[in-house]
């Protein structure tokens, strides 16, 4: 799950870092010449052209890796960590679909996207929960495709009992005025260990399928760029015989309002309707008990700070770790010097081409570091496409499975680095190649 803009490949100019972002937190007002750019680059489009490839200016751009910025949706533990202590299974699915809707407020102000991840780029970080201590959550993820892209991850807190996997797989298109990041495709396991009938086996737990609503930027020929959500996103547990259908309705153009859901948490196998949520996927969301008639607050996305993980040093992190990786494009761009970005961009991408012909040249296969393909016929996982290559023994007491993950990648402070023969073969630099300025701080 991750609230992010378009997958496109960006480039810029001199200027303004923010894009004169003005307005609610949605929209971006651009000046004229970067209206300009944009105007230039999208006249060479048709309709439903794919994004993928093309340029953009980088005034739109977050300073953070799509890899990163997938774990906004674990960033609030308040949601998250008292599901699987909730006895009563209907309760139980609310709270999941609480802790799903609390996460798409999370983004910078007006129209950003991540940048995107490059080939076998990895994010690692981690949680210690201060209101739950000695407890801890950790979080792994790497790019396993760049076309079309695939972002896998997997989130786990073995002291809660809660396991999640996932691979985003945004497909961007260009529909006029606006620009789509099409979701559909994307979906995410959760899976509460300690409930359901399988309880306490490998694999085993209440399973949760979660899809992800489409974005949209709308107003990039005229008028104020607009992001939005739209159309249906599905939480489901099979187990439960339950799922929520929630509509993420975009405004129309003489009615509605901005930012607005409503849904239904139902019966799978008969339809009937149990609640009814409505509000704002930025605001106040309420659920309404159609049995009762008791409508209460689900949650208030204006009075929930999120509670970011704690990432290792960049100087302690190898240079395909994304904040490592982009370290000199984020310090461009958060000092607006959009020139420089976008060159340290252009050197990422350009060694990001001379490794493909370089594996091309010698005949390597890459193969991901911390992910496998899904085995076809592994049935809701099949979705995934990727992941977690290394096996958790989720029967094994928590001490255990902790270590099985810290053995995987450097997630905390301390952790060595581990080499891998499916690394993508080194960046042959010129002779006189500049020096590792982190060098120092990790001696």
């Amino acid at each position: 799950m991750v609230a992010g803009g378009l997958r496109c490949q960006v480039s810029g100019k001199p200027g303004d870092g923010n894009g004169g972002a003005e307005g609610s937190e949605e929209e971006m007002v651009v000046d004229d010449s970067e209206k300009s750019m944009l105007m230039s680059i999208i006249s060479q489009l048709r309709p439903g052209a794919d994004l993928s490839r093309i340029t953009l200016p980088t005034f739109i751009l977050e300073p953070k890796s799509m890899l990163e910025r997938i774990t906004n949706f674990m960033q609030h533990p308040e949601t998250l960590l008292p599901i699987p202590t909730i006895d009563d299974p209907e309760q139980r699915f609310v709270s999941v679909v609480k802790f799903y809707l609390g996460g798409w407020h999370i983004k910078p102000p007006g129209v950003k996207k991540p940048l995107n991840p490059i080939l076998g780029e990895r994010f690692t970080c981690h949680w210690d929960f201060e209101t739950h201590p000695g407890t801890q959550a950790f979080y792994i993820a790497e790019q396993t495709s760049h076309h079309p892209p695939k972002s896998s991850y997997f989130y786990m807190s073995p002291q809660h009992h809660i396991r999640i996997d996932g691979t985003l797989k945004p497909q961007s298109r260009f529909l006029g005025n606006s620009a789509a990041s099409m979701m559909n495709t994307s979906v995410v396991i959760m899976r509460i260990l300690n409930r359901g009938a399988t309880a306490g086996k490998q694999g085993g737990g209440e399973k949760y399928i979660l899809t992800q609503p489409n974005m949209y930027v709308r107003g990039i020929l005229f008028g104020k760029m607009k992001y939005e959500l739209g159309d249906h996103a599905y939480v489901r547990c099979p187990e439960l015989d339950l799922v929520a259908d929630i509509d993420f309705k975009v405004k129309g153009f003489f009615t509605g309002a901005y930012n607005a859901i409503g849904g239904y948490i139902k019966r799978d196998s008969t339809g009937e309707n149990l609640y009814e949520i409505s509000g704002s996927w930025n605001a106040e969301m309420w659920i309404k008990n159609l049995l009762t008639g008791k409508r209460e607050l689900l949650f208030d996305a204006t009075d929930a700070p999120p509670t970011p993980p704690s990432v290792r040093p960049i100087a302690k992190q190898d240079e395909r770790e994304s904040q490592r990786l982009w370290h000199e494009v984020v310090s461009a761009l958060k000092r607006r010097d959009q020139e420089a970005a976008t060159d340290e961009k252009f050197k990422i991408e350009d060694r990001q081409r001379e490794e493909a012909r370089t594996r091309e040249a010698e005949g390597v296969e890459w193969k991901p570091r911390y992910f496998r393909a899904v085995e076809p016929g592994s049935g809701d996982e099949d979705a995934l496409d990727f992941i977690l290559k290394t096996h958790i023994d989720e029967e094994a007491p928590i001490e255990d499975q902790i270590r099985q993950i810290l053995s995987i990648a450097p997630i905390v402070d301390g952790s060595p680095r581990r080499g891998s023969k499916y690394d993508i073969p080194p960046h042959h630099p010129q002779p006189a190649a500049p020096q590792d300025q982190f060098a120092d701080a990790r001696e």
